[in-house]
């Protein structure tokens, strides 16, 4: 349950949607149901600390799992206010976005052997779905409007808002933050211009996406003025054209062309991930570090806050540490917290990790959790006699068949069971079962119940009695909690380890070496990818994939903390290994290819072992789908 609710500030500007004041400029179809979630106020839990990384231990950063509202309200809380805000949320693409898994280069055997990679014909199946962007338009407006409220709530006076979207969603969205900011605090529609993208057979290509920029307070706001290089198509009268212009020049030549200095403009030409490989991390949608650059210049200073609420590959973040700047990287999807980790670790960021403690353990991510849900629930099937709302029903041997609704966990909506979702399941759904069912059973997360008729009573109690209230509905409800179906449900991969003293080593004293790792996870994977890969192998030319008996190439990332041995403190890792695709051995998450006296990083195939200084005392290991296992070593 949530501790409490954190309310939404009461004062507004015109024409602003808040409290009792509620007027929303976008009309559609249920624009106002998330009144009473503004009403009701941000769900506020405590932050469970599960990881430090870095040398400074009293750091301000933060990587936090979790939700948007849910982050908000717990800065809030705690009176952290954010200079600048990023996002770049979801685009209601109905699109699912995924990692794809590789199984790193075999150490038992020498690459001579040819034991490689999963190759390019079958790696394209073999993938985890990190989130879907699948959302009706309406109930994505409402749920972006709610974000848009929290996110205002933590924006310093000062503060500025940078909103990435694209041509399906951007100029509803638009509206959204007319009410929330105010349409007098905007301040610049940004066209993020770039160079792949569609082809346009049957319409212009499509290459740019839709920033919108606004500020906390218009006039008040932090604006860093700047120029750039605008490049001619003629030859402009120069003072000097054996140099390149300087500040106080207005024209220039370089390798690309003659240029002028302007004011830089609101289109902006940047470069796409995928047309500069070395930035990529393996995250669908990142974002290039050109881009936020121009953006954390422009609207902070040194040693401001930047955050990003749906943090996604870490580029804000990462941009932010180096450019000064103190960061906050949120997201829902563990992924995303582990390639941000991995990233601000290999640029000697400081920062600590923070698990919401929302009573919801969302094993990887919401969609593996709502497909996880389905076996977790004894004897529920899928049953197309009943509303959708439901996600099925039992049999039970006395009451027949009693259907089950169970909260759709892709949706932040869906977290709280209120006396608005009791009222439609009793006006709307309920009198369309069969008149024979006697009961319906309701998993939920939180309750909230906004009709505060008797304040010693509990929300269940509240909730249970507007149902004997209701006299049009002859029918039992049964309250039950979710999380108690979710507890304990995550099991950890299998590690077997030897820890040595290295005698042979000055610096390292103590070697620890992986014997055998075995993932559950991973193995109903492989065998999922190689009964598709053999049904479709017309050709017979396909090969099945085989673990090793160590199963080392299923490991992706391997840490030791040498600091404490208590599994309930945070992971500290003194020394860690990043394993990429070629299955070279990154220490520290290093992803320098050149050291500090230019001289090239050689990163060799990882062995099997990592070695420390000191003693390790808990040991963390990361499969390639992404669940890590945190074992006390003894």
């Amino acid at each position: 349950m949530a501790v409490k609710y954190i309310p939404y500030e009461v004062s507004t500007v015109k024409g602003q949607a808040v409290l009792n004041n509620f007027h929303r400029l976008l009309k559609y179809e249920g624009n106002d149901e998330v009144l009473s979630h503004i009403r009701r106020g941000m769900p506020y839990y405590e932050l469970n600390k599960v990881e430090h990384v870095g040398k400074d231990k009293q750091t301000d950063n933060m990587v936090i799992r979790g939700e948007c509202i849910s982050a908000c309200a717990y800065l809030k809380e705690k009176g952290i206010k954010v200079d600048l805000v990023y996002i770049d949320p979801p685009f209601a693409s109905s699109a699912d976005y995924s990692k794809k898994i590789i199984l790193r280069q075999n150490v038992v055997k020498s690459i001579k052997n040819g034991d490689s990679l999963i190759g390019d014909d079958g790696s394209k199946e073999f993938e985890e779905v990190m989130y879907g962007d699948v959302w009706t338009k309406e109930y994505y407006l409402n749920w972006m409007f709610e974000n848009l409220r929290a996110i205002k709530e933590v924006l310093s006076d000062n503060g500025s808002i940078y909103v990435h979207l694209d041509r399906r969603i951007g100029h509803y969205v638009k509206i959204l933050l007319d009410e929330v900011f105010g349409e007098e605090n905007f301040v610049n529609e940004i066209i993020w211009q770039y160079f792949m993208g569609g082809k346009g057979l049957m319409e212009f290509a499509q290459k740019h996406d839709d920033i919108y920029f606004y500020a906390k307070s218009k006039g008040e706001h932090i604006f860093n003025k700047f120029n750039i290089k605008r490049y001619l198509d003629f030859k402009p009268s120069l003072k000097n054209e054996s140099k390149s212009a300087i500040d106080d020049e207005e024209n220039g030549k370089d390798e690309i062309g003659y240029y002028s200095i302007v004011a830089c403009p609101d289109v902006w030409q940047i470069k796409s991930v995928f047309n500069m490989g070395y930035e990529d991390v393996g995250y669908a949608t990142q974002k290039p570090e050109a881009l936020l650059e121009r953006i954390i210049n422009a609207s902070s200073n040194e040693n401001m806050m930047v955050a990003d609420f749906f943090g996604g590959s870490g580029v804000t973040a990462a941009v932010a540490h180096k450019l000064g700047r103190k960061f906050i990287h949120c997201d829902i999807g563990i992924n995303s917290i582990q390639v941000t980790r991995d990233r601000l670790k290999g640029i000697d960021a400081s920062f600590n990790v923070y698990q919401i403690n929302d009573g919801v353990q969302l094993f990887r991510n919401p969609i593996q959790t709502n497909e996880k849900l389905l076996k977790l629930i004894p004897g529920l099937k899928k049953d197309g006699n009943i509303p959708d709302c439901f996600a099925g029903s039992i049999q039970d041997s006395k009451l027949g068949v009693v259907p089950v609704y169970l909260p759709d966990l892709k949706n932040s909506d869906e977290k709280v069971f209120d006396d608005a979702k009791l009222d439609e399941l009793l006006i709307k759904y309920i009198p369309e079962l069969d008149k024979n069912i006697k009961k319906v059973i309701v998993y939920y997360i939180d309750l909230y119940c906004n009709k505060l008729e008797d304040t010693n009573k509990t929300d269940l109690e509240l909730l249970q009695g507007i149902v004997k209230k209701n006299k049009n509905v002859d029918i039992d409800i049964e309250f039950r909690d979710l999380k108690t179906v979710l507890s304990d449900v995550v099991l950890n991969d299998e590690v077997e380890y030897t820890l040595s003293n290295t005698t042979y080593d000055l610096i390292n004293k103590y070697k620890l070496t992986i014997d055998k790792f075995i993932s559950d996870r991973v193995i109903t994977k492989i065998n999922d990818f190689n009964q598709k890969s053999l049904i479709n192998n017309k050709k017979g030319s396909f090969k099945s994939i085989k673990l090793s008996k160590s199963g080392l190439e299923c490991i992706e990332y391997i840490a030791v903390d040498c600091e404490n041995d208590d599994l309930q403190k945070p992971f500290n890792a003194t020394v860690d290994i990043y394993i990429d695709d070629k299955g070279l051995a990154h220490y520290n998450c290093q992803t320098k290819k050149t050291d500090a006296k230019g001289k090239t990083v050689k990163f060799d195939i990882w062995e099997g072992s990592i070695k420390s200084v000191e003693k390790p005392l808990k040991l963390k290991v990361r499969n390639i789908c992404g669940d890590e296992t945190i074992i006390k070593i003894v």
